[in-house]
């Protein structure tokens, strides 16, 4: 072989070599045309994160504690977001949705109030699910051991209003029982009834499992058995007219994630 091929070769050997270390370094790092390196990471450091909002949350009132609970964790796992919480009964939320008011995310008690937001909500998510129970006072002084007591009319039961989840709930399973309950008062959210039994202003209330454990050094529960009992459910969904989109489709999802079912689990909450 001559020379001149041996030495041709050995310098097309030499490139392709270089070709072929040059191509992970490109792949590495790229020029956006600005001169500078874009690479492969983002802004925030990891591809993906939920860029950092400010988001309300129009939430049921019986996600009360666990919400300010799970809304402190978000936070302090993603830098520079700040969640403000709106709590009340389903109904008025739903009120203000269809009124406009600004806001993030829905989150109610039952799937019948945010199917009337349709229209105004991404798909929502079932995040959660809650049950009865009777909330009397501490030591149940009136010796409450079914929903069958609850008739007495000596018994001053309070119940949450009709229009409200809760309320809904309520005369389902009383009506399934063929029990009549004359309340002392309608209250416009669970937790207004799971107040007025705290304050001794009623002897007993239908309320959901997580109040009264939210509750249990000032009212004792009494559970009600699966059969006579309903099922909460508790759909999350963005609002459409959100101007945090992305921020605010990253908190549903954390709400459905192991750390996010975590907290709605050790509040008592069942699993979706």
């Amino acid at each position: 072989m001559s020379p001149i091929l041996t030495v041709a070769r050995r310098r097309s050997a030499a490139a392709a070599l270089t070709a072929a270390l040059l191509v992970p370094l490109a792949a590495c790092s790229s020029d956006d045309g600005t001169g500078k390196d874009t690479g492969g990471s983002t802004a925030s450091g990891s591809a993906g994160a939920a860029p950092a909002a400010d988001l309300t949350v129009l939430a049921a009132a019986s996600l009360t504690d666990v919400f300010k609970t799970a809304g402190a964790a978000y936070e302090k796992a993603h830098p520079g977001t700040k969640i403000r919480f709106s709590f009340a009964g389903s109904q008025e939320l739903v009120a203000q949705v269809s009124q406009g008011s600004p806001a993030d995310v829905l989150v109610t008690a039952d799937t019948k109030s945010m199917d009337k937001v349709e229209a105004d909500t991404s798909t929502p998510a079932i995040i959660a699910k809650n049950r009865l129970v009777i909330a009397t006072g501490e030591g149940n002084p009136h010796k409450v051991a079914g929903l069958e007591d609850l008739a007495d009319t000596k018994l001053k039961v309070v119940l949450a209003a009709p229009e409200v989840p809760a309320g809904k709930y309520s005369r389902q399973i009383l009506d399934a029982q063929k029990i009549t309950v004359k309340p002392v008062s309608q209250e416009p959210n669970v937790r207004a009834v799971l107040s007025k039994v705290e304050l001794g202003e009623a002897d007993a209330g239908l309320v959901y499992k997580t109040d009264a454990e939210s509750a249990k050094d000032k009212v004792d529960a009494v559970e009600i058995p699966d059969v006579q009992n309903a099922i909460a459910k508790y759909p999350a969904a963005t609002l459409k007219e959100s101007k945090n989109a992305e921020a605010a489709a990253a908190f549903v999802a954390w709400l459905s994630s192991p750390e996010g079912q975590k907290i709605l689990q050790d509040a008592g909450f069942q699993k979706p």
